[in-house]
């Protein structure tokens, strides 16, 4: 499921993502018997990556506007890749370790 929504990320914006995956992911993540917040969670985690995977990244088309002449649409590509790389490992994070994400009921005060 993360890697179909990762995929989805570099075609489709994210609204359409959880438009999409959303009704059809979640209640068979319920079924398996993961948490709905951690799923959720870590599914908006894996969603930050749309904004930067090529080639409608939207993040992508700012920085361009920004950089203006300065750098190529290529070049952005390019040196977005170490904050994808980024976006996998928080997000493996979050998987190998859902007590970051379900702080049990005790600890909020």
């Amino acid at each position: 499921m993360m890697f179909i929504v990762f995929a989805l990320g570099a075609l489709i914006d994210w609204i359409g993502i959880v438009f999409i995956t959303f009704p059809i992911f979640i209640p068979i993540a319920v079924e398996f018997g993961f948490d709905p917040l951690w799923f959720v969670v870590v599914l908006a985690v894996n969603l930050q990556s749309s904004f930067l995977t090529p080639p409608f990244g939207y993040s992508l088309f700012y920085m361009k506007g920004v950089a203006g002449e300065r750098m190529t649409t290529v070049e952005i590509y390019r040196g977005v890749w170490p904050f994808i790389v980024l976006i996998l490992i928080g997000l493996a994070i979050c998987i190998l370790f859902p007590d970051l994400i379900l702080v049990p009921a005790g600890w909020i005060k």
